[in-house]
């Protein structure tokens, strides 16, 4: 039992300066980030970089919007063309079928259907 006392004493202590140290250290840190900020340098950088931003907003925005049309369209496309080959190669083997049937019926068929193995 006295350990367990002894323990909770020596982890509030080391809480408690942890704890000051964590702020002192904290408040060092906001006081140098806050004094390089309102730097005039700084700022006159921070203006330049936001006119430059407004400046080219348009053409990157344009930029964006027309790569993801293409992007777009491409994906569709895919999905469409896959849809239709599906599709296309029902129809390619119906019309070739149906070529080999009104062509001539055994050997057009025969070697259709090996070159389509092959």
């Amino acid at each position: 039992m006295r350990g367990k006392i002894l323990f909770l004493t020596g982890l509030g202590v080391g809480y408690v300066f942890g704890t000051k140290a964590g702020r002192e250290k904290y408040e060092q840190i906001s006081r140098t980030a806050a004094k390089f900020w309102n730097d005039p340098r700084v700022q006159e950088r921070v203006d330049q970089v936001e006119d430059f931003v407004k400046e080219k907003a348009p053409e990157v925005a344009e930029f964006v919007s027309g790569n993801a049309k293409k992007a777009a369209s491409t994906v569709t496309g895919r999905k469409s063309s896959t849809a239709s080959k599906s599709g296309s190669s029902t129809t390619k083997s119906g019309s070739t079928a149906s070529k080999s049937g009104s062509s001539s019926t055994g050997s057009t068929s025969s070697s259709s259907g090996s070159s389509s193995s092959s």
